[in-house]
């Protein structure tokens, strides 16, 4: 689900608590800083290395879309 080398942290999903939001995107570095403004968390950097990746501060969850994901490692 997302890269152990990290934090090791994976949100466990409760339903009704945890966000279920999931965006697909065409790169494979995202930046997350859970949406909301003030209301958010501080911007972090997340790595997709094989088809998605989750946020530890917020629980969104981006998807690497078909097809994308070939930036050379930058």
């Amino acid at each position: 689900m997302r890269d152990p080398r990290q934090t090791g942290y994976t949100p466990v999903e409760t339903p009704g608590v945890t966000p279920t939001e999931h965006f697909t995107v065409e790169s494979r570095t995202v930046g997350c800083d859970g949406g909301g403004g003030a209301l958010g968390h501080p911007l972090v950097y997340l790595r997709i290395e094989d088809r998605q990746v989750t946020c530890p501060y917020c629980s969104r969850t981006y998807l690497l879309a078909e097809g994308a994901g070939d930036d050379h490692g930058h």
